[in-house]
């Protein structure tokens, strides 16, 4: 059994999501550390950082705080 189906939280941000959640963190990291200046490209970058992590993740506090269910496995 995979550890990613086996994790103790239940996913909540479908795959699309997090697609869209990782491309957009690395965008914004880019933006935050190229074009802005200190200390607000670190600020943007490290949240930037979070966002990412949330997508690789599959989980996203803020959306279960929110009531967000898990997403459904589909079947195999």
């Amino acid at each position: 059994m995979s550890v990613l189906n086996t994790a103790i939280y239940p996913k909540n941000v479908p795959p699309w999501e997090r697609f869209v959640r990782i491309a957009l963190s690395a965008v914004a990291a880019s933006y935050g550390l190229f074009f802005l200046t200190a200390p607000w490209s670190w600020a943007v970058a490290a949240s930037a950082v979070g966002f990412a992590l949330t997508g690789l993740f599959g989980f996203c506090p803020a959306c279960a705080m929110m009531g967000r269910r898990p997403v459904k496995k589909e079947a195999r």
